[in-house]
C-alpha cells in the first residue's frame, strides 16, 4: 500500500555508509513462539549481551507496541495481521539505520510471518523459533492470562482458542524447556556474530529503499 502524491526523497547517507560508521551490519532476528515460550526474555538478553560487545541494538517487543504503536488493533486475525505490518514497516527504517533488529512476537501465523519477510525485503530477516511445549508455557504462565483464556474471558488467545503454526524451516531453533537462558543467549550471539562476519552479507542483504 503506497500513499499517493508523495515521493521518497533519498539522501546522500544510506544504509551502506550507516554500517561503516557504527562498524556493524543491520539484520533482523525475528522471535516467534508461544506466550510463555521466552521471546522477550531471550530478546532483551541477547541485546545485553550484544551491547556489552559494542553493537548498537534495538527490541521490538509485543506488549510495548501494543502500549503505544498499535494499540488501536485488536487481536483477531486481522488485527494482528495489521500490527506485523505495521512493526515490519518499523523494523525497516531501522535496518536502514544500520542497527540490529530483535523482534519478539508470536507472529502466530506462518503466511504473516512470510508476510513480514516479503515487506521488510531483506536477506539479513532471520526467523528464530522459540520452541517450548504449551503445557509448558501454561505452567510458567507468568502474565495470568493462559488461565483467563482457559475461562473464556480472554478470546482469539493463541494456543488456546486461536492456532499457532509453526515455523516451517527457521533459521535457529531455541527450545527453552531443556536449555537455560544463558544456553539459549550463547546461540544466538554466535549466530549474529557469525552472520556478522558472512562474507556474503554485504549489498544483497540491505533493505529495500525506502
Amino acid at each position: 500500500m503506497k500513499c499517493p502524491n508523495t515521493v521518497p526523497y533519498r539522501g546522500n547517507i544510506n544504509c551502506s555508509r550507516r554500517e561503516d560508521l557504527l562498524n556493524q551490519k543491520s539484520m533482523v532476528l525475528w522471535f516467534t513462539g508461544l506466550s510463555g515460550s521466552g521471546k522477550s526474555t531471550i530478546a532483551h538478553a541477547v541485546e545485553e549481551r550484544l551491547h556489552q560487545l559494542g553493537r548498537l541494538t534495538y527490541v521490538f517487543d509485543g506488549d510495548n507496541v501494543r502500549q503505544g504503536l498499535c494499540s488501536d488493533l485488536s487481536f483477531s486475525p486481522e488485527g494482528r495481521a495489521e500490527n506485523l505490518r505495521r512493526i515490519s514497516e518499523m523494523v525497516k527504517l531501522f535496518l536502514d539505520a544500520g542497527i540490529i533488529c530483535l523482534t519478539a512476537f508470536i507472529s502466530p501465523l506462518q503466511a504473516d510471518r512470510d508476510r513480514c519477510k516479503s515487506l521488510i525485503n531483506c536477506a539479513k530477516f532471520f526467523e528464530v523459533y522459540v520452541k517450548c511445549p504449551l503445557e509448558v508455557c501454561e505452567q510458567r504462565d507468568v502474565k495470568g492470562l493462559y488461565k483467563l483464556a482457559r475461562q473464556g474471558k480472554i478470546k482469539n488467545y493463541t494456543g488456546i482458542s486461536a492456532p499457532y503454526e509453526e515455523p516451517d524451516s527457521p533459521d535457529l531453533i531455541l527450545e527453552t524447556h531443556n536449555c537455560s537462558l544463558d544456553e539459549c543467549v550463547d546461540q544466538v550471539v554466535n549466530f549474529v556474530l557469525n552472520a556478522q562476519d558472512s562474507p556474503g552479507s554485504g549489498n544483497q542483504g540491505q533493505p529495500a529503499e525506502l
